[in-house]
């Protein structure tokens, strides 16, 4: 995995590691169910403390772009491979939405799956 930080930077490490795992998923170039390093292993490669890097894994998680799975390790959702910014974004103000009108996930995936099919 290709991550570099510029330590002179004002972007945060945490913060450079999360957008280059992002774009690099987004990009395909991580595709989807592609096993994260461990945390403490990126944090040794990358010369960061292990806080930083699980900071910038926990937000990646939150965005639903990773998933962890305990010994199995962090995980490329098909979320967050290949799809762009701005769709992953859009999917994610459906969700809020369909929550909160207290919609079951089954049922506003079959909404959205009916829109998607319907002709014209």
């Amino acid at each position: 995995m290709d991550i570099v930080i510029d330590p002179s930077s004002a972007v945060p490490p945490y913060e450079q590691v999360r957008l280059r795992i992002a774009a690099l998923a987004a990009d395909g170039e991580l595709a989807a169910g592609t096993r994260l390093p461990p945390v403490r292993q990126l944090a040794a490669e990358l010369g960061l403390a292990a806080n930083t890097v699980a900071r910038a894994y926990r937000e990646l998680e939150q965005a639903g772009l990773v998933e962890t799975h305990g010994r199995a390790g962090t995980l490329i959702t098909s979320a967050a491979a290949g799809t762009p910014v701005a769709a992953r974004k859009a999917a994610q103000r459906y969700a809020d939405e369909t929550k909160s009108l207290g919609l079951t996930p089954e049922a506003a995936l079959a909404l959205v799956e009916a829109v998607l099919r319907r002709p014209g």
